[in-house]
């Protein structure tokens, strides 16, 4: 979980009543079952794991204290969280259980004391490095992988077998020919997290708070392509029985799980007591930073297997471990000032810069306060003390500034209203948080403009590919789309390996995209929310692109299927003074600017083409509507609903029924990447 404030609780519980206890602990629930959701179902979480945590365990001891108020719908009384509509049940025949928390060495040392008390047999323990993933089951028979399962709610999993067998340190077939079900954690190494990360922020796409939930959502992909892409790994650490085992110890099974060709993790450490509990501790305290997974904490298990069984465990715990959870790391430093970038997209980004400090094993001097709504939310000023931590240990985050440290003269930080990169005044579109350029001719943005402007469903300009147009731009030759039509041979020849032919067919391939369909260049200019089935209705309606640029919000969004958002979002492009310049540009330069109506818009040799395709799921790289119309525009019938008629589903993130449907009635099922990648073939 991330990003969240300290709270402290108004009555000490030394003092509190059942009255207040039973009204306290019925605020608590709704709050933990919410977060819980986000953490556990939609891997979104919202607030740090320290929040999560105290809050909790307030609500433990408030149930603790006055047992009468326990509800049968508090967390308290369930594992994890529930599962995914989208996977195959899993029944977990003997429990997933959690763990239960500590958070001082004294509750620490009081949960060994109480072991030792009712169990004088209990001589050992085993330490061991608490993994932060998601917790997984395996199961074998006859020594070969069968199925792989969730924890879902302790009873129920979901099953991800065929995301499981992407991940090379799960072994498919084992050194013994035993029945067995093993149990452990997926995660991913920080490496891996950072990467991806980075690749989503350049695409555009929001970024994953903490590995623990890039492992989460990496696991519950709908295509195993995807999971195999995100390099997860796992470490696992229990069994579900023993019966086939020769290991009677917690530290002789992980030695017995490696000789079976399980990944275990070799840190764990047997302790005799408690000082080399504490020992332990210490040591991964300190060196927690340099380890290449991230860990939350350390789990302390009774080592002794028989003992393990006589000791039990409660209905969502085992009484024979305890994971002690490190407090979060975090440090103060001062805001110096705060900068916004330019996203390819448009979106104004602003960072924290600041005094460099040292947190979690780096030097840090940058952390994203996101959008202009983080900043006035945690009333954020130039010149505050604040308070940093590091979410998942990986990602630099600001939770709160120190009053007491803020100084006299200090003033509320005034969000800019123009690009930092082309002056051009910011907008929020449609009730979104972030603030956005929508300049057409705003330099951060102009390559992924050209890009698009230049692709087969806008004006098809052939031979001007991605390389080509970072060339043009770097060496300043274009300037704006309409600039693409001012190039000559001569610069041409100037880029890297292009001799004649290739200068003269990229010249002829320009100035035959002059003469194209109004649609075209609709579609081209990159308007949001216009796809090219949008683009094709306005202008066959319109006509001319004057008649639209003059058009009202209410007679855009009259048009059949345009609609509101479409409408307002055309009708604020137009309205930009740049936008009106580059129009009047593309005037000069000869791009047509009527509609014509071609007959052959659509090709009819495509593979979409005459095929009736459903899509369903949130699309990342593509919104549902983009996707449609450039189906729509290859000749497919794109449907609601899924039959025995269907030829396709393009399933995203998140799908629902219909892909359940779809897979019921052998329709083909498409992830987002194979669409993609057919669109690119397409190009």
């Amino acid at each position: 979980m991330s990003k969240g404030v300290v709270k402290l609780f108004k009555i000490p519980m030394d003092q509190v009543n059942e009255d207040e206890a039973k009204k306290e602990a019925a605020e608590l629930r709704p709050k933990l079952i919410k977060w819980g959701k986000q953490y556990y179902e939609q891997d979104q979480p919202t607030v740090e794991d320290a929040e999560y945590d105290r809050n909790y365990a307030r609500l433990q001891d408030l149930e603790s204290k006055f047992p009468a108020i326990v509800t049968p719908d508090s967390p308290t009384q369930h594992v994890g969280g529930a599962t995914s509509n989208e996977f195959t049940k899993v029944n977990h025949e003997i429990p997933m259980l959690s763990l239960g928390d500590v958070f001082s060495p004294q509750e620490l040392k009081d949960f060994v004391i109480r072991l030792k008390q009712n169990y004088p047999e209990d001589k050992q323990y085993n330490c061991e490095l608490k993994i932060d993933g998601l917790a997984i089951s395996l199961r074998y028979e006859h020594g070969v992988f069968v199925q792989g399962s969730t924890r879902g709610n302790g009873q129920i999993g979901e099953d991800i077998t065929e995301n499981l067998k992407t991940i090379p340190s799960i072994p498919k077939k084992l050194s013994r020919p035993i029945d067995i079900e093993v149990r452990g954690e997926c995660y991913m190494g920080k490496e891996a997290f950072l990467k991806l990360n980075e690749r989503r922020q350049a695409d555009g796409k929001p970024t994953f708070a903490n590995p623990r939930n890039a492992a989460a959502g990496s696991l519950r992909q709908l295509d195993p392509k995807v999971t195999k892409e995100r390099h997860l790994s796992t470490f696992m650490y229990n069994v579900a029985n023993y019966d086939d085992l020769k290991a009677d110890t917690q530290s002789g099974l992980l030695e017995e799980l490696k000789e079976l060709g399980f990944t275990i993790n070799e840190h764990y450490q047997v302790a005799d007591n408690m000082d080399q509990i504490d020992d332990y501790i210490k040591k991964y305290s300190a060196s927690r930073d340099n380890l290449t997974f991230g860990i939350d904490g350390i789990v302390i298990k009774t080592n002794s297997l028989p003992l393990q069984m006589e000791i039990g465990h409660t209905v969502k715990v085992p009484k024979w471990a305890i994971a002690y959870k490190f407090p979060p790391e975090e440090v103060h430093t001062k805001i110096l000032r705060i900068e916004w970038t330019v996203g390819r997209t448009g979106v104004v980004t602003p960072t924290a810069i600041m005094n460099p400090v040292q947190l979690a094993g780096t030097t840090v001097a940058r952390a994203s306060l996101h959008n202009p709504d983080y900043i006035e939310k945690k009333d954020l000023r130039v010149g505050d003390t604040v308070v940093l931590y590091k979410a998942g240990d990986i990602i630099p985050e600001v939770e709160r500034y120190l009053p007491d440290l803020r100084p006299k003269d200090s003033k509320p930080y005034v969000i800019p209203e123009r690009c930092p990169s082309c002056g051009a005044k910011l907008v929020h579109l449609d009730g979104e948080v972030a603030l956005r350029c929508i300049n057409p001719k705003c330099p951060a943005q102009l390559v992924e403009q050209i890009n698009h402007f230049a692709s087969r469903n806008a004006m098809d300009i052939d031979g001007l590919g991605p390389k080509i147009v970072k060339q043009l731009f770097d060496k300043k030759m274009v300037s704006d789309v309409a600039s693409l039509y001012r190039l000559n041979y001569d610069e041409l020849l100037t880029l890297d390996k292009f001799g004649d032919k290739s200068a003269n067919n990229l010249l002829s391939s320009i100035d035959a995209s002059r003469s194209n369909s109004l649609e075209r260049l609709l579609f081209g200019l990159g308007i949001r929310h216009v796809g090219a089935k949008a683009a094709r209705l306005m202008a066959a309606h319109f006509k001319t692109m004057d008649a639209l640029m003059n058009a009202s919000v209410d007679e855009i969004a009259a048009i059949g299927t345009i609609g509101q958002v479409i409408a307002d979002s055309v009708h604020t492009y137009f309205e930009n003074p740049a936008s009106k310049e580059l129009i009047g540009e593309l005037v000069g330069v000869g791009v047509n600017m009527d509609y014509v109506n071609n007959e052959d818009t659509v090709q009819t040799d495509n593979f979409f083409n005459g095929k009736r395709v459903v899509l369903t799921g949130k699309m990342v790289d593509l919104t549902r509507g983009q996707a449609s119309e450039w189906l729509e525009n290859h000749g497919a019938d794109v449907t609601s609903s899924v039959s025995k008629n269907t030829d396709l589903v393009i399933a995203g993130e998140d799908a629902g029924s219909k892909l359940t449907k779809a897979q019921s009635l052998s329709v083909p099922v498409w992830d987002e990447t194979h669409f993609k990648d057919e669109m690119q073939k397409d190009r």
